[in-house]
């Protein structure tokens, strides 16, 4: 774990990725069009397994499978709910055809410049009629291709120090490839990674919340064995996150040894550029033992923040929306323009509250602080706040107007500005480190995409909407001042009523 241990590589890469008004305005970078890479991970010398296309439409009120304390009786994972899973987690939910011929495909997840670089495997031990292997998703023609015959679990169980892995029916693993996010944002895309990732199992964990298979996600684990594993180049893919789904079974039994594998695949483009920084970042973070990952996971998180006497109450959060976590993900998108209409207090608090519930997992949630700026919410007074999870209630930074502030905030983007509220989430990123190492980066930038993600399902489970938005790094630390001493930002999503919504 000493790679790990050394937190000035996060440290300095966080400060060499910051955006300024000067850094955004001279650092000469244009996009490549010929160069843009393809947006699906194709394997070419595997045969395409068809996944159903009617399947469970997960009617579960969206909140509800938002609420870890909703108790759901568990159920075999069937191939049927493991399509849906997949589909609700990473698939292509509807498709846009512009005059010229142009296309886009929206997907299920939300993706920084759409560009979804999270890519999808599923290590499968007990699914009726899918045979015990590794598989790859593939969401542009929703199938699974299989890359290793025979049960893996044993292998990731090894891996993540995880014995349950080898008894769960399967395990989801998320990877991304960087070349598809960095094309755009170069090494600052490595925070993207998380943000997305994050993003993704917003979803991925609510709708196997509603299927009842127990979703318990894990970040520790031995990386460069989990690559090996998926066969990948840790070069230009890593696996980021694991995802344990389905009832607990009798353990597979432990293969002997875990082969290379290489298969074939279609080229992201016809060139790649480099970002050595992004690849430092990502090796520095890593964890090599399972022994190691048991350390990790002992850790003891940076003492919770006091709240303040004084705190502007909220009203109690919805626990219906009124709407089915399926419908929800099928009409969620990014919102490209809000109007200035308000979002009522009841709508703010419930996105606040959900959003920060805690998911399963091998490590504490907690870690990011919610700042807003509020500029139209009914009940509650324009102004600058920090929301305070436990007692669900708003620390009053300073009041005022800051639509305009908000707008330049977001890298001067008028959804920061025009939004009814923006979150920023921002986090003890030197403690963190102190506690977690390097990968405690990983963990600031997983947990704000996951908040974000959570938020997104809220919004839209309500008919307004959402978006995700980068940032002046400093300058929004400086605009929350003081109380935002000895926090850095991570993450920002806006919240309003879309111009055009989707439904």
């Amino acid at each position: 774990m000493a790679a790990n241990h050394d937190v000035r590589v996060a440290r300095a890469f966080h400060d060499a990725t910051t955006h300024t008004a000067a850094s955004v305005r001279t650092s000469g970078h244009t996009l490549e069009w010929d160069i843009k890479p393809f947006p699906f991970k194709v394997y070419t010398d595997l045969p395409a397994i068809p996944l159903p296309r009617q399947f469970d439409p997960v009617e579960l009120d969206t909140l509800r499978a938002l609420d870890p304390d909703v108790r759901l009786e568990s159920g075999p994972l069937t191939l049927d709910r493991l399509a849906a899973l997949l589909y609700l987690g990473a698939g292509v939910t509807r498709k846009k055809t512009y005059p010229r011929g142009g296309e886009v495909l929206f997907r299920a997840a939300a993706s920084t410049g759409a560009l979804y670089q999270t890519e999808v495997y599923v290590a499968v031990g007990n699914v009726p009629d899918v045979p015990p292997g590794l598989y790859h998703f593939c969401p542009g023609d929703f199938t699974l291709r299989r890359l290793r015959e025979g049960d893996v679990r044993p292998a990731l169980a090894e891996a993540a120090a995880e014995p349950d892995v080898a008894r769960r029916a399967a395990t989801i693993i998320l990877s991304a490839l960087f070349w598809r996010n960095t094309w755009k944002y170069q090494a600052r895309g490595w925070r993207h990674l998380y943000w997305d990732s994050g993003t993704m199992l917003a979803n991925v964990t609510a709708a196997a919340h509603g299927l009842g298979l127990a979703p318990r996600l894990l970040v520790g684990f031995v990386d460069a064995d989990v690559n090996r594993l998926l066969g990948i180049d840790a070069e230009h893919e890593a696996a980021l996150e694991l995802v344990e789904i389905g009832p607990v079974g009798s353990a597979a039994p432990a293969r002997d040894t875990v082969d290379e594998i290489r298969h074939d695949v279609v080229p992201l483009s016809s060139a790649q550029v480099d970002y050595p920084a992004l690849r430092e970042i990502q090796g520095a973070s890593v964890l090599a033992t399972p022994a190691d990952v048991v350390a990790w996971r002992k850790a003891v998180p940076p003492a919770r923040r006091r709240s303040p006497s004084t705190l502007v109450s909220l009203p109690a959060a919805l626990t219906d929306a009124g709407r089915g976590l399926g419908d929800t993900i099928q009409h969620r998108g990014s919102s490209r323009r809000f109007t200035h209409a308000s979002l009522t207090a009841v709508e703010l608090a419930t996105t606040l509250w959900w959003s920060t519930r805690p998911v399963a997992a091998d490590v504490p949630s907690g870690l990011v602080d919610v700042f807003l700026i509020v500029n139209a919410v009914d009940g509650v007074l324009s102004g600058a706040y920090r929301y305070w999870r436990q007692e669900h209630a708003l620390e009053l930074i300073r009041a005022g107007e800051f639509r305009r502030e908000s707008a330049y905030l977001c890298l001067e983007q008028p959804l920061g500005g025009d939004a009814a509220a923006a979150l920023y989430f921002l986090a003890p990123l030197d403690a963190l480190l102190a506690a977690y190492g390097n990968r405690g980066y990983r963990l600031a930038n997983l947990e704000a995409g996951l908040i974000g993600g959570r938020a997104y399902l809220t919004a839209y489970a309500r008919h307004f909407g959402a978006s995700g938005l980068t940032f002046y790094d400093r300058e929004v630390v400086k605009f929350f001042a003081p109380a935002s001493a000895g926090l850095d930002a991570i993450f920002v999503t806006a919240l309003g009523r879309a111009a055009r919504p989707s439904w």
